[in-house]
């Protein structure tokens, strides 16, 4: 008797004190949200136009064809009331067991009680009902653009994604069984770091991917050796150490992009591109960006140029006594170099003798998944967010990247998270995917309206530096590499890109997987491989259909690719020069800015 009145006693205690923990985060709450600033309603969905339209087009289909959306209507209540007389069938045999077809697999739907348990199996298989249902209705409308159906359809599917039962605790077995567990312990964790992400991002909800506590750069991740060589307001110049006797003479100058930092080319030394490069014998010059503040506001594409592309290919020709550098541009980076190299030929400049694209996107006339952010409503918003703030703040651009995969970036470690209480995990891939940038808001509004929705690049010319671009005019050898499944840089999009280059040596590579591990992809791991096909004049999918597949990393490809275009081996380079001495190691300063911090 008394063991029992015991454990009572200790288990009100506990339940007092995560009752007074709740008490407190629930404070620490209320004053973290009204710390968040306010963000353009156009950034949070969609102009209530677009519903507009789609009602529109829904009943001109109606007036039209009525026979079909009866139906869909039709099919939809009858799949819904066979759904409830069998949930109520299995009731009543007295059993607690679920019909016996468990409906269709979802990585959601993992825990064994949504196949097994009436409950949980009706919630789910009513939700999959639904979803379907949404989906074919917005199939059935024909009277709407074709663009603006593409934006509906995302839209309703992020609604349906956000409605899923795993993301409220009520219908999810896994956080009810992980808070029975634990006597409530998990959620009230969950709050805590609900409190603490929200305190961390000035009120603003970013999910937090990964433990950051696990990660210190240029301690487990950016350990490269190299030196700083040179510094401006918009770069550092790194310069890496040989790890060879000899080296190349014409050296790589690799340009990442400045949404993330370029430490994703260097997260530990199995998957190092930077050792890699390095390892075979070029003298590397990689950039790292600013994380620009609210006083870079009036930085455009030609700061970034002007002081970035030619500064940094001016001074690696300087410190190497060469005449030309090759060049890599990674995503946007890739983008800028096209439009750096289209500059040069205009001023008659041939420092650079071949150039490499890394997922780059030169022609924009199909938008692709980007399409609902492309659109007049949230470029306004973008705007009005950009003047307010002078810069486009971080968390932006990054939920717009998750929400693109807002299943496994976004509910998914939201429910691990929050509901769950589980620290996140030490990833270092994850923990580089948060630690985004800022971007100055006249470059933005630049790549916004001039490249993204008016794809002036690829079609009519882009006014920059006093010159008018075009992609025709990159006239040097070219590789591209694109990825299969990337849903930043559309393989099909970037290779339309490379067609319209005025290179008589053009080369294209599609790798497997996407925009990030179809990149970072060494040879060692042998996990994914590429597909070749010289005849770059078919379109897309009859090159796919032609192309010759390959086992393994096109590390090897590129590499030996850049070895005809990179000169007579010399002895190795130490970083730096007489006039560009070494500032301080690798990774430098500028890359340890985060942008949380200085949105305070």
């Amino acid at each position: 008797m008394a063991t029992n009145v015991d454990a009572a006693g200790a288990n009100n205690t506990r339940l007092e004190a995560n009752m007074a923990r709740v008490e407190e985060l629930s404070q620490r709450l209320i004053n973290a949200l009204t710390r968040r600033k306010s963000t353009p309603q156009a950034l949070n969905g969609p102009d209530a136009s677009l519903y507009a339209k789609a009602g529109q087009a829904w009943w001109q289909e109606w007036i039209n064809n009525p026979a079909k959306l009866l139906e869909h209507q039709v099919q939809y209540w009858g799949k819904t009331m066979t759904h409830f007389v069998e949930a109520q069938q299995a009731l009543a045999k007295g059993k607690l067991q679920a019909p016996e077809d468990p409906g269709p697999k979802d990585r959601r739907f993992a825990n064994p009680l949504w196949d097994t348990h009436p409950y949980f199996n009706f919630v789910k298989q009513q939700y999959l009902i639904n979803a379907d249902a949404i989906s074919s209705a917005i199939d059935a409308i024909d009277e709407l653009d074709p663009k603006e159906k593409r934006r509906l359809r995302y839209f309703a599917q992020q609604i349906t994604d956000m409605f899923a039962p795993t993301n409220f605790l009520a219908t999810n077995p896994d956080a009810l069984m992980k808070a029975v567990e634990t006597e409530g312990e998990s959620l009230v964790k969950g709050l805590e770091n609900l409190v603490a992400d929200l305190e961390a991002n000035n009120g603003e909800l970013v999910v937090r991917l990964a433990d950051e506590e696990a990660f210190e750069i240029g301690s487990n991740i950016a350990t490269a050796e190299g030196e700083v060589i040179y510094r401006n307001r918009m770069m550092e110049l790194i310069q890496y150490s040989p790890t060879t006797e000899q080296v190349h003479e014409t050296p790589v100058v690799l340009f990442p992009p400045w949404i993330n930092k370029f430490y994703i080319l260097d997260l530990k030394p199995s998957n190092s591109l930077i050792r890699w490069v390095v390892d075979q014998g070029y003298t590397l010059f990689v950039v790292s960006w600013i994380n620009p503040d609210k006083s870079y506001a009036d930085i455009g594409l030609e700061h970034y140029v002007d002081e970035g592309f030619l500064k940094a290919i001016e001074i690696a020709k300087d410190v190497c006594k060469v005449k030309q550098v090759n060049a890599v541009g990674y995503c946007i980076a890739g983008t800028t170099l096209s439009l750096t190299l289209s500059l040069m030929k205009k001023r008659k400049d041939k420092s650079v003798k071949s150039a490499t694209f890394f997922t780059a996107l030169t022609d924009f006339s199909d938008q692709g998944e980007f399409t609902p952010f492309l659109q007049d409503d949230f470029a306004d918003g973008i705007e009005q967010e950009i003047a307010q703030e002078g810069i486009l703040p971080s968390f932006i651009m990054a939920r717009t990247f998750s929400f693109l995969r807002s299943n496994d970036l976004i509910y998914g470690p939201a429910i691990r998270h929050y509901m769950m209480g589980e620290t996140p995990p030490a990833f270092d891939l994850l923990y580089w995917n948060g630690d985004g940038a800022n971007l100055p808001g006249r470059m933005f509004s630049q790549y916004l309206r001039g490249l993204c929705q008016r794809n002036e690049f690829a079609a009519g010319g882009f006014d920059l530096l006093g010159e008018t671009l075009s992609v025709a005019d990159v006239d040097v050898p070219v590789m591209s590499i694109a990825t299969q499944t990337d849903h930043i840089a559309a393989a099909r999009d970037v290779y339309r890109g490379v067609q319209l280059m005025g290179s008589k040596d053009k080369t294209f590579i599609l790798g497997q997987s996407g925009h990030i591990a179809g990149i970072v992809n060494p040879p060692s791991k042998n996990k994914y491989g590429h597909f070749t096909n010289t005849d770059l004049s078919l379109d897309f999918d009859k090159w796919v259909e032609g192309a010759e597949h390959h086992d393994g990393s096109w590390w090897p490809v590129w590499e030996a690719w850049l070895k005809g275009r990179s000169g007579k081996m010399i002895p190795a380079r130490e970083p730096g020069d007489s006039t560009h001495r070494p500032i301080c190691p690798a990774p430098g300063t500028y890359v340890k800015l985060k942008a949380a911090k200085q949105n305070q």
